[in-house]
Formats: structure tokens, sequence, C-alpha cells
């Protein structure tokens, strides 16, 4: 069976929250939060916090995580844990998690890992579900995304998407969290930043642009991220209820 590897991306620097890592929700650093989590999946051979910051690094091993110190130098999360596989050749699959959703669902993480080792054809995966309210559609900070018939995407925008001219579409929201095959992931890394990517600000579009087939795991909810103080706030209940 291939092995697979979760990866937490976690930078201090955050234009609206600067060292939202460490921020503490329910009594625990948000980081920790997220980590404690992805220890529920089955499927993750290890789960590694990768961070270009000693504090975020200090916290973490104090907490008995296992962390990767990355280059100051990366523009993205994805950049950051390609950084990381390179260093772990024996290693085929690599799952690349938000450090700022503190109820992400460990079930999905092994979904994804599973349909990856299922279908030798999955090179990329992601996740996506229902709005449950289409007016947040609406919103340029929720990401929309089209599937085909196979559940791959077509296309991942900040605009609503489809455009309703006949009827009430299902917009359908994307979730921050992708399962990546080793050879796609160093090569992602290497493709230049694509027009449309630089368009929407979506990196994701990028593979799309280069002719990845990305596949999507549609599921009936997704878990909320935390990008502000209020945020952060709204989220401590639903953390102290899943206790």
């Amino acid at each position: 069976m291939s092995k697979a590897t979760g990866i937490i991306p976690a930078r201090w620097d955050s234009t609206r929250f600067p060292g939202k890592p460490l921020h503490a929700i329910a009594g625990k650093p948000l980081l920790r939060h997220v980590w404690e989590r992805c220890l529920r999946a089955k499927t993750l051979e290890s789960l590694i916090i990768a961070t270009d910051d000693m504090r975020i690094a200090e916290a973490a091993f104090s907490w008995g995580a296992e962390v990767s110190l990355t280059s100051l130098r990366h523009a993205s999360g994805t950049d950051r844990i390609a950084e990381v596989a390179k260093k772990m050749p024996g290693i085929f699959h690599f799952v690349n998690i938000q450090g700022d959703e503190p109820l992400v669902d460990p079930r999905l993480i092994d979904r994804l890992v599973r349909q990856m080792r299922r279908d030798p054809e999955v090179a990329m995966i992601t996740a996506a579900h229902p709005f449950e309210n289409s007016a947040e559609a609406e919103s340029p900070h929720q990401v929309k995304v089209v599937l085909d018939r196979r559940k791959r995407a077509l296309y991942f925008s900040r605009s609503p998407i489809p455009f309703p001219r006949a009827g009430a579409p299902a917009y359908f929201r994307h979730q921050g969290i992708y399962g990546y095959r080793r050879e796609l992931l160093l090569q992602f890394v290497r493709w230049r930043t694509s027009r449309l990517e630089q368009v929407e600000a979506l990196e994701q579009l990028r593979a799309l642009e280069n002719g990845v087939k990305i596949h999507v795991v549609v599921t009936r909810g997704g878990s909320p991220g935390v990008d502000t103080p209020a945020d952060a706030r709204a989220v401590e209940p639903l953390l102290l209820s899943a206790r």
C-alpha cells in the first residue's frame, strides 16, 4: 500500500490576523486543534507541521508534533509542502491540510487518500460541498467550483458559477484541502504562475491551465476557517461542543 503523509503549512505573518496559528481558542492554539484532529486520520503514515517561524516550531515541538523548518522565500503553502516532499522520497501521496480549520474532518482526509490509492489516474484531489445558503456564493471570499459528470473540477472562481440564466443553480463551495501524487506536487511548483491564477488569485487554476484533472470529493458540509479574530470567537463554541 502506498504511503501518505499529511502536511500542515503554517506561517506567522497574516495581513488580517498576525500570529494566527498560535492564537488560543478553547484553551489551545489554533494550530494544535488542527493537528489533533488530523491525528485521528487512519491513512496517514506521518503528520508534519511545515513552518518558517521558530515561534510556531517551538510551540509545535512542545505538544509533540513533528516539525519541518522550511524556507522563508515560499509564496504559498503548496511551495512549503513541496519542499518537505522533496526530502521524503519514500512517500507517494501528500495531503495539504489548512492550518486554520480547527474542525477539519479526519474522515475527509481518509477519503482523499483512499481515492488516490484506489485510482492511479488521480494525481490531484480536493473537496467541495453544496452551499447551505446560496446567497453566500456571492462572497468573493467563498471559492466556488463547477464539476463535470465524473466529479472533476471544470473551473474554480470567486464569482458565483454557474450563472443562473435558467433555473436555480447548485453552487458548490470549494474546501481548501488537497491531495497530491508526489510527482505532480513537485511538478506543480515548477510551473509558472498562470494567467487565470493571477486574475482570480486561486492557485489551483495553475493545475487546470496545465491540463491536470482535479478530482473532487463531494461532502455534505465543510469545516469553518479562521481568517480573523472574529472567526476565532465564532468557532470557539463549536470546538467546546465537539470535545
